[in-house]
């Protein structure tokens, strides 16, 4: 059976969903709104990482606690919009790693064609969360998967901030086991193959480039 969507409806990741996809959003309001929502999911999708218990010192008591090993944890950044991900995220978990896929949509086929692949040592013993700000066909989405999977990483979770349903079918056929993590399911694809009402190119609208 297919793992869950998660769709993250807290009123914040909402209103700031609804001011990215905004087509008057300038590009520095874009670049700003994608790092604060992307923060916003990260508390979502890192809700059950595992906890490690410690002892430490309060300026009053003894205590037990517990943290986090953000060592163990690898953003896995799908170039090239995965970017602006990035840095929001690992403003909530600083240690993470980070590894990168490359790969661009071929605009005849929409298949994913992979240009660069590079993952920190050791994935076995680190829970993989891939970022990619659309998941439209989904394309792209297995593609990287694909690629992950042989580095055999603990776990595998998968955030975008907008995606339609072609794109979580197409996901969960190849790859049933990953839960996926959005803020919006939107209605469906377009001809061209994106997201509708979706907010765009969002790689386009983060460089400030054109396609």
């Amino acid at each position: 059976m297919p793992a869950a969507v998660h769709v993250v409806d807290h009123p914040l990741v909402q209103h700031k969903l609804t001011l990215l996809r905004r087509k008057t959003t300038s590009t520095a309001d874009f670049r700003r709104l994608l790092g604060e929502l992307s923060a916003l999911m990260a508390y979502e999708v890192t809700r059950d990482l595992p906890l490690r218990e410690v002892t430490i010192e309060t300026p009053v008591a003894t205590t037990t606690g517990h943290l986090v090993d953000g060592k163990k944890t690898v953003f896995v950044v799908i170039l090239r919009a995965g970017i602006g991900i990035l840095d929001g995220m690992l403003g909530v978990v600083p240690g993470a790693r980070v590894g990168h896929v490359g790969l661009y949509r071929d605009p005849q086929t929409l298949r994913a064609v992979e240009y660069y692949f590079k993952m920190p040592r050791g994935m076995r013993e680190r829970d993989a969360i891939v970022v990619d700000p659309m998941l439209a066909t989904g394309h792209s989405a297995v593609a990287a998967l694909n690629r992950l999977k042989e580095t055999q990483p603990r776990s595998i979770r998968y955030v975008c901030l907008v995606s339609c349903p072609e794109g979580i079918a197409h996901l969960h056929e190849h790859h049933p086991e990953v839960p996926i993590y959005t803020a919006s399911i939107d209605e469906g694809l377009n001809d061209h193959g994106y997201i509708v009402p979706g907010l765009g190119d969002a790689g386009d609208r983060f460089f400030g480039t054109k396609s």
